[in-house]
């Protein structure tokens, strides 16, 4: 199977990043953005102008990702099963931009519903047919390099976002259906970008109707990674409860949201070498630093007397997340069959997605039962202990890219 051409890579200004890549990690990073300048408003926008009551905004928001989680996986099948990509790739994008203007239409709390479902279903359609996508436009031994710079642009979205979000604020009078439509622009920028992105056809289902139903039985690597990510995402809890736990330690609002951007920043930082470095050292050694450095932070959250000692914590889940997010993809990537790589990813984001909304109930439960480490020590051992099994993991080679 030939590697991607020398067309493919000279279009893109990073070594070693292809042209698909590079314009997937710009539409990602134009979405990213657009999405993080109003998600930490919708909650407010809920309660301050159209007076819905806290038990609705917790149903919106678990319905909204419950529809992500479901999706990712059909969308997968799919794309395996007719051979192509971008068309999702693109409606998902799509249908994720034209939700924007339609908060700003919302004159109560179920519209707002359908437009966080309609959100969320975008992106369970787009995440693995692109992933797939990038794993299709890459050389398997730069995959983990492909996936990293993936990461590290939309988290760079994650960070500009806000940054965007709060002077377009000021300028509109804390209107929040003004910045809902202003937020449509760099969304409807990156699904316009997607029109030069080149889609890789029947590359991995060699023939029609060739994937089907993804048989873990025949992929003893891939059902032990998975069974290892279940373990961990029964302790990943949202990130919530991060904030939760500064607030508990003494910290207000400004504080906390500067603790998030440094959190984001090593995060932007790391994901890209960390991706490198899989390349070059293996998938296995680092994920499981990574989340041997996860044990390490939830252990620090729930023993930190002050609140000052989570200007390192913040940092090392950072880093944690930086070595994980991407390499993982390329790790699911790596142990599945080239001709079900979208539906393996669909299958993983899946499951680890519906087990960590389930992580999320049982932190809420210790939290109030056993007190604010609880949740935290919980997810510590899990962690610890899947690193342990991950390192104990066999490290495949890497497929060669699938014919283009």
């Amino acid at each position: 199977m030939p590697l991607p051409s020398d067309d493919a890579l000279r279009g893109s200004p990073i070594p070693g990043i292809t042209r698909n890549v590079f314009l997937l990690g710009l539409v990602s990073l134009a979405t990213d953005a657009s999405t993080e300048m109003i998600y930490p408003l919708i909650p407010l926008f809920l309660a301050q102008t159209l007076r819905a009551p806290v038990t609705v905004i917790g149903v919106i928001e678990g319905l909204a990702e419950a529809t992500a989680s479901l999706f990712k996986g059909l969308s997968g099948w799919v794309s395996d099963r007719v051979g192509r990509r971008k068309p999702l790739v693109i409606g998902g994008y799509g249908l994720a931009a034209l939700t924007k203007p339609l908060l700003a239409l919302a004159g109560g709390w179920p519209l707002v519903l359908v437009a966080r479902v309609l959100d969320r279903l975008g992106k369970g359609l787009r995440g693995a047919p692109r992933d797939a996508l990038i794993a299709d436009s890459s050389p398997g031994e730069l995959r983990g390099r492909a996936f990293g710079f993936h990461r590290s642009a939309d988290q760079t979205g994650a960070v500009l976002g806000p940054l965007l979000a709060l002077p377009l604020l000021a300028a509109f009078q804390h209107d929040y259906r003004a910045l809902f439509v202003a937020a449509f622009v760099p969304a409807a920028l990156g699904v316009a970008l997607l029109g030069a992105v080149s889609d890789t056809g029947r590359t991995a289902a060699s023939a029609p109707g060739r994937a089907g139903p993804l048989r873990l039985a025949e992929i003893p690597l891939f059902r032990r990674f998975l069974f290892i990510m279940l373990l961990f995402a029964l302790g990943n809890s949202s990130d919530v409860f991060l904030f939760l736990r500064a607030q508990h330690l003494g910290y207000g609002v400004s504080r906390i949201v500067l603790l998030f951007v440094a959190f984001n920043l090593v995060y932007v930082a790391s994901a890209y070498p960390a991706g490198q470095l899989s390349d070059r050292l293996g998938r296995r050694r680092v994920l499981a630093a990574g989340l041997g450095l996860f044990a390490m932070a939830y252990g620090g959250f729930a023993a930190a007397p002050e609140a000052r000692w989570l200007w390192l914590l913040f940092p090392l889940y950072g880093l944690y997340m930086g070595l994980t997010d991407g390499v993982s993809r390329a790790f699911v990537v790596d142990l599945a069959p080239a001709e079900q790589r979208a539906t393996a990813l669909g299958v993983y984001s899946m499951a680890v997605g519906l087990t960590a909304f389930v992580a999320s109930s049982v932190a809420g439960w210790l939290w109030q039962r056993f007190g604010a480490p609880a949740p935290f020590w919980m997810g510590a051992t899990l962690a610890a202990g899947a690193a342990l099994l991950v390192a104990l993991t066999p490290d495949p080679r890497p497929a060669r890219a699938p014919a283009r």
